[in-house]
């Protein structure tokens, strides 16, 4: 099983994971791979990928766009459907998915997220894919299935209360 992390734009992700003490202790026994939209970790189970992951919390918070699970070649789930299947256990994945999107990236940049329809294919989808280097099929929950944002999100910081313009 491997583990895709995918990098916000601007980020060396595999430089920074190694560029730290403390995430190079975390990936030690790992063989983490540099690819050009982030990194991929090779692990043997579904348990052990959501404990490296929670190990890199840190970094994924700061450094990485999404963490998604590699079920079979091409066809990935994403961080919150795993610990459902796992923690939960209250799914159990079957070979075919009802809530899915289609990513394509190019030159190693997430440049396109289609939600897939229940039932269709990705072949049906080729006109939403035309430029893109790669194109993988990712499950994901039914919550999540909407449209994701392709821009990078701010770091917020939480302050624990109103924002002063709100405070009235």
């Amino acid at each position: 099983m491997n583990t895709l992390l995918i990098q916000r734009d601007g980020v060396d992700l595999h430089h920074t994971l190694f560029a730290s003490e403390t995430s190079r202790i975390a990936l030690r026994f790992y063989h983490p791979k540099k690819v050009p939209c982030g990194v991929v970790i090779s692990v043997t189970s579904l348990g052990s990928a959501l404990s490296l992951v929670s190990e890199l919390r840190w970094y994924i918070r700061r450094y990485v766009r999404e963490v998604l699970f590699e079920l079979k070649k091409g066809v990935y789930c994403t961080h919150t459907l795993a610990q459902d299947v796992y923690y939960e256990r209250t799914v159990v994945l079957d070979d075919v998915w009802k809530f899915r999107r289609l990513y394509g990236f190019r030159n190693g940049q997430l440049i396109s997220a289609v939600v897939m329809s229940a039932g269709s294919t990705v072949e049906e989808y080729h006109q939403d894919v035309i430029g893109v280097d790669t194109a993988i099929e990712v499950w994901c929950r039914e919550d999540e299935v909407e449209d994701i944002a392709l821009e990078e999100p701010e770091l917020v910081e939480e302050t624990g209360g109103v924002p002063d313009e709100l405070d009235t």
